[in-house]
């Protein structure tokens, strides 16, 4: 026994079964043993074990320590304290304090590192949550949040970095012309972009040399910083009142009237004259006069100073917190590492910038403190030794932003989240150093010195940092709040509340500094996301957009109850029962035309019972078969199977426990029991050509579907079919469940490509023929649930997209005089309108039909319904004659199922015969029988 459309369930052998492959077996994920390079996982095979152990089994490694790498002092606390004090400590804080007075200093400060402390507890979660490997932050996002989140967030801190170190060079070499040049040097913006130039190309040299070195005298370089502010304290302590040159770079302070009588003729510029400031010791009078703030200029730029350019500065100098994390690929404990290190060094920078405001607004008055950006040098006892500490913290500081943003390029790179752009990125030479990474970075930073003075670039530095944190902050948000089970970081001061204040107070300093550049930000950001979603590789790691999918169906599933279904708000839920996919492609493409948003379900039954000797469940090995042909198909539908010793049986399984909470079928599909077999029309073309979370081809689908060991034994007759009977009763099943029933009849004529081509240049229509067999003497109006669930689905149909520029639906009632042909066209188009129902309607007259009718018992009353394999066979031939002449040319028909009979084993064969008879050569025909009412005309 063999259906055409989807054949009746019957066994499939085990054979083919036990020799396919396994796509995905169990596994573990730990970033230890997650293979990141696909190259080198394709080239171990399965099983194998590497290293120096022999065979057996792979064991996970569980500490992330690493012999020989860097300690918490040497490899974190240093380069953040290092990176933190920067620019910011030895040229920017006086002229900070002479602009905003010391109390509004205390209270940027305090929240530029609130931002850094909220995100700082982000990152030591995350980085406490596993092993970290090299990629710094960005492989730690990418790795807890997918290649998506991963990827956009990297590439906005390489971004961040990059303008970072740009700030950091500039700084230097300020400070280098300010002091060193005493004027020797040629001046100008091209020259200072030359100089830039070439104290980056050292830069390059060194870092190409390799990160090892650098990250092992970060230590030596604190050291060095610390002594040279230590000058600077002792000077305070001991000088006394003087007076403080104002440098020459502070032109606009030498500026004079041409003529002082006529102010109009402009200024000129006089380095002839002496300008100085008062430098006064300890005074109290002096920190009441820089208590508050007072704008004037930045003479770099000559532009006002303001709230949001000072906080930009502040900020600008702060941002080293990620120098520890960049450096996780050289410690020897990341995971323990980082979040120690980092949260010292935040808390040492943050007492070390207070004070410093506090000796400056007691020491300085307000005039130099505007005026003269190296304060700090001019009342030390030795300038040398502050060029020391500028020269020691720019230099480190750029260095460490090129080291870490090379990293953060070359692992970007390594994941193929570009594709080929960043191939170039992996090369590597000696100890992993990824030069070219190097090289690309360092390019990148000289078109960012283009963009001028070092307070410009500190705001575009500020924006891009401020994105970062707010994607690490976001990271460790999303995986608190999807209480993933493997989310348990050794770090447990946080919570989701000081992620989402980190997430609200970086959105909102970033609209502080520059709310169109911020937008402009944040629009990148969402793009790099979106272009990720679609074109990033499959990767191991996961992804947090899953995690938060589950939650919040989860969620909401809850909220779903069955109880407060209304009509009103009906949608098709379908179960379609298949037993060879490869013979009913257009049937699996149809229903999913027909769900209209709805949930669908392709459930198969496999003939069998578990076997204790197996290692797996045999389900579990073809699973991934059906997956991925549902994805080649484009279906949008779940894959339910299961196994069971009866077919009826496991049919029953499925219809009673498909779907979950109130996303249950209400609606069962089956392919029409045919007497031959049907075709198999599976073809590798009808697949999509390529999908990327595939591990299983599209010829290896077609190959196991359509193989020899898959369908030819049960057409041979060698296992036992689905019998006549038990099909019947399978319909009968699903009636009792009181799930609306569909028999599909020959879909395998249904061409979409020829429905799109229309016919003779016009569309092809949804034919609908509501007319109960069973009571052909209720041609009237007063349609039962049935036929309303017919007019339901066509109306479904004819609404979906691909089906409502093709086609027309057009329904037909059926009288028995001419006399009634206008009353009831009137009274369908009526109601067609009530239902909102946009079709053609169409009155033919069935009296050559009917007249074949004859009820089996005369007494009968005229609503009884005669059973169905009583109706007289010359009258189920005149009504297909009669749709065959009206819906040849139908693009598809629906027509009432007659009712199956009550004993199945008795009439079985003669249902099925009558059925058969009904539809005998119409086009794709779907028989409808509905229980539930799925119309509303209410508001």
């Amino acid at each position: 026994m063999s259906t055409t459309d989807a054949p009746p369930f019957g066994p499939s052998t085990s054979s083919m079964d036990m020799r396919v492959p396994i796509p995905d077996g169990p596994f573990i994920d730990n970033p230890n043993f997650v293979h990141e390079n696909n190259e080198e996982s394709q080239s171990t095979p399965r099983g194998s074990t590497s290293g120096d152990g022999g065979g057996g089994s792979p064991s996970m490694e569980f500490s992330s320590s690493r012999p020989g790498g860097l300690s918490t002092i040497s490899g974190v606390f240093a380069p953040v304290a290092l990176s933190m004090f920067s620019i910011l400590l030895f040229l920017r804080m006086g002229f900070v304090v002479g602009q905003l007075g010391f109390l509004m200093t205390i209270l940027q400060l305090a929240m530029a590192y609130a931002i850094v402390m909220l995100t700082v507890l982000s990152l030591c979660a995350i980085s406490s949550n596993g092993a970290v490997e090299g990629g710094g932050v960005y492989y730690m996002i990418s790795r807890s949040l997918g290649p998506e989140f991963g990827g956009a967030i990297g590439v906005l801190f390489f971004v961040a970095n990059v303008f970072s170190c740009a700030l950091y060079i500039s700084g230097f070499t300020e400070a280098l012309m300010n002091n060193i040049g005493n004027g020797q040097f040629p001046d100008s913006p091209a020259w200072r972009f030359v100089y830039c130039v070439l104290v980056s190309l050292v830069l390059l040299v060194l870092s190409l040399l390799g990160s090892a070195l650098f990250a092992k005298t970060a230590l030596i370089t604190f050291v060095l910083i610390s002594v040279c502010y230590g000058t600077w304290i002792v000077s305070v302590i001991f000088n006394g009142r003087m007076e403080v040159l104002i440098p020459k770079v502070n032109t606009p302070a030498y500026r004079v009237l041409v003529n002082a009588s006529d102010p109009s003729q402009g200024t000129v510029e006089d380095f002839n004259q002496t300008l100085t400031a008062n430098y006064t010791g300890w005074s109290f009078h002096t920190l009441g006069e820089n208590m508050f703030p007072e704008y004037t200029m930045d003479y770099t730029t000559e532009k006002p100073t303001d709230f949001a350019l000072m906080f930009a500065i502040i900020f600008s100098g702060v941002t080293g917190l990620m120098a520890g994390a960049n450096m996780s690929g050289e410690l020897a404990r990341p995971s323990v590492s980082i979040p120690r290190g980092t949260v010292q060094a935040v808390f040492m920078t943050l007492f070390v910038y207070v004070m410093t405001a506090f000796l400056m607004a007691t020491t300085s008055s307000r005039y130099l403190l505007q005026n003269d950006y190296t304060v700090m040098m001019d009342t030390n006892f030795h300038r040398v030794f502050i060029l020391i500490g500028i020269f020691s913290t720019t230099l480190f500081s750029s260095m460490s932003n090129l080291i870490g943003s090379s990293r953060v390029l070359n692992r970007l790179s390594h994941d193929k989240l570009f594709g080929c752009l960043l191939r170039p990125a992996k090369i590597e030479i000696g100890d992993r150093n990824p030069v070219v990474s190097v090289v690309i970075t360092w390019m990148c930073v000289v078109l960012v010195f283009l963009v001028g003075a070092m307070n410009k670039i500190a705001k575009l530095t500020s924006i891009f940092f401020l994105l970062s944190y707010m994607g690490v902050n976001v990271a460790t948000l999303a995986l608190e709040l999807t209480s993933a089970p493997n989310f348990r970081p050794t770090f447990k001061y946080f919570s989701w509340q000081t992620c989402a204040l980190g997430v609200v107070a970086t959105a909102t300093m970033m609209l502080v500094v520059d709310a169109s550049m911020s937008a402009l930000g944040v629009v990148v950001l969402m793009s790099l996301i979106m272009v990720l979603h679609y074109q990033a590789p499959s990767v191991s790691s996961g992804s947090i957009s899953q995690a938060l999918i589950y939650h919040q169906v989860r969620k909401y599933l809850l909220l779903l109850d069955v109880r407060k279904e209304h009509v009103k708000y009906w949608r098709p839920q379908i179960l379609l029962l298949v037993s060879r996919p490869a013979s009913a492609c257009s049937l699996l493409d149809f229903v999913n035309d027909l769900k209209k948003s709805g949930l669908y379900l392709v459930g198969h039954v496999r003939k069998g019972e578990m076997d204790s000797s197996q290692v797996v469940d045999p389900l579990q090995q073809v699973f991934p078969y059906w997956l991925s042909l549902i994805d080649y198909l484009k279906l949008k539908a779940f894959v339910e199977l299961t196994m069971s010793n009866n077919i009826r049986h496991g049919i029953q399984q499925l219809m009673r426990l498909s779907g979950l909470g109130a996303m249950k079928p209400n609606t069962v599909v089956i392919g029409f029991h045919e007497l031959a077999p049907s075709q198999v029309t599976l073809q590798e073309s009808q697949l999509l050509k390529d999908l990327r979370f595939s591990k299983i081809d599209r010829a290896a689908v077609v190959e196991y579907f359509t193989a020899g060991d898959y369908m030819p034994k049960e057409l041979d007759g060698n296992l036992e079919r689905l019998t006549p009977v038990d099909y019947v009763n399978v319909l009968k099943d699903v009636l009792h469940m009181t799930k609306n029933l569909c028999v599909a009849r020959h879909f395998s004529k249904l061409d979409k490509e020829a429905l799109a081509r229309g016919w003779n240049g016009q569309k092809r229509y949804i034919d609908v023929w509501p007319v109960d067999l069973q009571k052909p003497q209720e041609t009237g109006l007063g349609w039962d649930n049935s036929s309303l669930f017919l007019l339901q689905l066509s109306c479904i149909l004819s609404m979906s997209s691909r089906w409502r520029s093709y086609t027309k639906l057009r329904v037909f009632i059926c009288v028995n005089s001419l006399q009634d042909m206008h009353r009831r066209e009137r009274q369908l188009k009526n109601m067609l309108q009530t239902l909102r129902i946009e079709g053609e309607s169409s009155v033919v007259p069935w009296d050559h039909v009917v007249c074949h009718y004859q009820p089996p018992n005369a007494t009968a009353s005229a609503n009884t319904a005669t059973p169905s394999v009583d109706l007289p066979p010359a009258y189920v031939s005149a009504f297909n004659d009669m749709v065959k002449r009206y819906s040849e040319d139908a693009a598809i028909t629906l027509l009432n199922l007659p009712v199956p009979p009550d004993n199945a084993d008795i009439d079985a064969d003669r249902y099925l015969e009558m059925v058969r008879n009904l539809t005998d050569a119409l086009p794709p025909t779907l028989l409808v029988h509905g229980v539930s009412s799925v119309i509303s005309t209410a508001l």
